[in-house]
């Protein structure tokens, strides 16, 4: 299988090996990664998961902790002089979706698939957390290595956080770091950016009340279907009219359900929801005007309105230092044409964001684009044909493992930002 380019020798040697060492433990990477994707589980309880992850780091020099709330995992590793601790997340579960990519290792558990590449993460920090146990005399405080559960929609992070991982080494943890795979970012590169680097995830629900009746004769009832109807340009001429263009906001209608059958006007419409903000004032603006336009609009056609908004992560944003930092480690471990900033945040969400609020880090995105294929037109993240290039995951384990060494070595050794 081919993969990312292979990089020339780095004039700094402190990392000069750190991919090579990263690239020789890829056989028990996929290994993993694929007992995971095999066997995929979804939300707050993923036993065989987390049973695989503990086999896998069963021989190790850690400090692991279950879970009390939840299946998660906390390993600490502590290096052979004192100091701070750095947060190093992977995450677990997969998706409610019937895997259709073709892949030998498919998943064996129907409906459920690891279409997000969260198996691909928890491999990848498996084998740094090997990779760093190997370099253990030369850190000089611990390592965090947060292997979460609940991601996609569960806030595993928080209930993570609530149970103390960032004190898991004994004090707070100074630094964080998260990656996560993507298949529309050519395979091997790193790309993360400072400030807002996803968005926030607000859900809504509407309900419109209105007197039901015969089709043939609207004016004897209050029809709640065109109150719903107007509900859905109302709420997209707020966003273009109250949200800052510089401050953006995406809304999207994304249900509406009324009646049953043609010739009777229902009681009652139902619409639902999402609205994605990239700072917490856009965030609470839109929370405040959305019940007051549904409402305005529903009281336009004599209808009553119940809104309920169902909060969501908060924004991810990185640290503009430690943005800058992994960018900086990027290009010494992988290479100038490997690490490169973001272009512009992603409108898709993360609960590493909860991390984020508490300690300061970054999130980056690794790219797993099948080889031969254009990243615009990979199968994305969230569809049940995604593909992810294993050949890319030893740049994952090398980047794991070079935050950790870069934050946990003697300060005139760090790549300060």
């Amino acid at each position: 299988m081919s993969g990312p380019t292979e990089l020339p020798s780095l004039p700094d040697a402190r990392f000069a090996g750190l991919l090579a060492e990263a690239r020789t433990l890829q056989a028990t990477t996929v290994e993993l990664r694929r007992e995971i994707h095999r066997h995929p589980e979804r939300g707050l309880d993923l036993p065989r998961t987390q049973a695989a992850i503990q086999r896998a780091l069963d021989d190790l020099p850690l400090e692991v902790r279950p879970g009390r709330s939840t299946t998660a995992l906390t390993a600490v590793l502590r290096g052979a002089r004192p100091g701070p601790s750095v947060l190093l997340r992977g995450d677990m579960d997969a998706l409610p979706l019937q895997e259709d990519a073709g892949l030998e290792f498919a998943s064996l558990e129907p409906g459920t698939m690891h279409a997000c590449g969260h198996d691909t993460h928890v491999a990848m920090l498996a084998s740094a957390a090997r990779l760093l146990a190997a370099h253990v005399e030369e850190l000089a405080g611990s390592v965090v290595f947060m292997f979460q559960p609940g991601e996609e929609g569960f806030h595993g992070a928080r209930h993570m956080i609530h149970e103390g991982v960032l004190d898991a080494a004994g004090e707070r943890v100074e630094r964080a770091f998260g990656l996560h795979v993507s298949a529309n970012i050519v395979s091997g590169q790193l790309q993360t950016r400072p400030g807002p680097m996803m968005a926030s995830t607000d859900n809504f629900f509407v309900r419109v009340i209105g007197k039901g009746g015969h089709g043939s004769a609207p004016h004897h009832a209050i029809d709640p279907v065109p109150a719903a109807a107007a509900m859905v340009g109302a709420l997209q001429t707020m966003i273009t009219r109250r949200v800052s263009v510089f401050d953006p906001a995406v809304l999207s209608v994304t249900r509406i359900a009324s009646g049953t059958t043609t010739n009777i006007i229902p009681e009652t419409a139902e619409l639902e929801g999402t609205f994605r903000t990239l700072s917490e004032s856009s965030r609470a603006l839109v929370r405040e005007e959305l019940p007051k336009v549904c409402e305005a609009v529903g009281a336009a056609h004599g209808c009553r309105v119940q809104v309920d908004v169902e909060p969501g992560y908060p924004v991810t944003a990185n640290d503009p230092v430690e943005a800058g930092r992994v960018l900086a480690l990027g290009r010494e471990v992988l290479g100038a044409e490997q690490s490169v900033p973001m272009p512009a945040p992603m409108m898709g969400g993360e609960d590493f964001s909860y991390v984020l609020q508490r300690v300061p880090g970054a999130f980056a995105f690794l790219g797993t684009c099948p080889p031969g294929t254009d990243p615009s037109e990979a199968a994305a993240n969230h569809s049940n044909r995604v593909l992810h290039d294993e050949s890319a995951f030893p740049s994952g384990v090398a980047m794991y493992a070079a935050v950790a060494l870069d934050a946990l070595r003697a300060p005139q050794q760090s790549l300060a930002g």
